[in-house]
């Protein structure tokens, strides 16, 4: 079989490097000739602050949601590419101009079954099989596209279903973030109302409230914007997998398969 489209590596990777390499020149040559951060912007990166934008509470929270999300979409992918694997299984006869007649059905089916055995199942297979099926009791060549058609609402409906706890996921990054930002600001606002010989020390906590608050929006932001990423690249895959076995079905059966009463069919 040849490999379609949609099976080919996608052109968004080279658009994203050709992004970086243009984004990264400029940003290269404008520190450059604008001299870079200086001492005191670097002095203030110390442990202590990287401590504190990088490991508070909500951080912790939203970098074990990531980490559970990622490890699901991890599974996903690879069942992706193992189910990649059944187009270059031999299912079915390679000759273009072999008919396949309803006598012919149940052997297929058959031999279907036996090669997905090794490393299925396969979402290809099962809608092919379910195909030859209906073909060898209807004898309609209709009827088998509706059953194809049929399968593959059914495949993608699970595959949307099942993504729901990393769609949950998704979600719950931002809103633990937004916690963390409300703790902030309600610590902040709470040390109101000091006199004037406190007044350096409730600025100073105060400053250090408000820093935690966006330390949490701006990691728990950045995470979920990653994991948006990959849970899109991951369900566009699932999506072109389901494409790719109907375009199978459709140019590798359907177009072969022998119509005894085609008169039925255009009645």
């Amino acid at each position: 079989m040849s490999i379609s489209v949609s099976q080919r590596m996608p052109r968004e990777w080279l658009h994203l490097i050709l992004a970086m390499l243009a984004v990264g020149g400029i940003g290269f040559v404008w520190h450059t000739y604008s001299g870079g951060f200086t001492e005191e912007e670097w002095s203030k990166w110390t442990p202590e602050r990287l401590r504190r934008l990088l490991l508070g509470p909500e951080q912790i929270g939203c970098y074990f949601c990531c980490i559970w999300a990622g490890l699901i979409l991890l599974s996903r992918y690879r069942e992706v590419v193992r189910q990649r694997q059944a187009f270059y299984l031999d299912l079915l006869p390679l000759d273009e101009a072999t008919r396949i007649l309803p006598e012919d059905a149940r052997p297929y089916a058959r031999k279907i079954d036996q090669a997905s055995q090794r490393g299925g199942p396969f979402i290809l297979t099962t809608m092919l099989r379910q195909a030859l099926t209906k073909y060898a009791i209807t004898r309609s060549a209709a009827d088998v596209s509706e059953v194809v058609r049929t399968q593959a609402e059914v495949e993608q409906g699970r595959m949307t279903t099942s993504m729901g706890t990393v769609n949950y996921l998704v979600w719950a990054i931002p809103a633990i973030g937004f916690l963390g930002t409300v703790r902030g600001l309600a610590g902040g606002m709470s040390m109101a109302g000091v006199d004037e010989d406190n007044l350096q020390r409730f600025l100073k906590a105060a400053t250090d409230q408000l820093g935690t608050a966006f330390d949490c929006t701006f990691v728990a932001l950045f995470l979920s914007v990653v994991l948006m990423y990959l849970l899109l690249s991951v369900q566009k895959g699932e999506e072109m997998l389901i494409i790719d076995a109907q375009s199978y079905c459709q140019d590798q059966l359907l177009l072969r398969l022998y119509d005894p009463n085609p008169e039925t069919q255009s009645a």
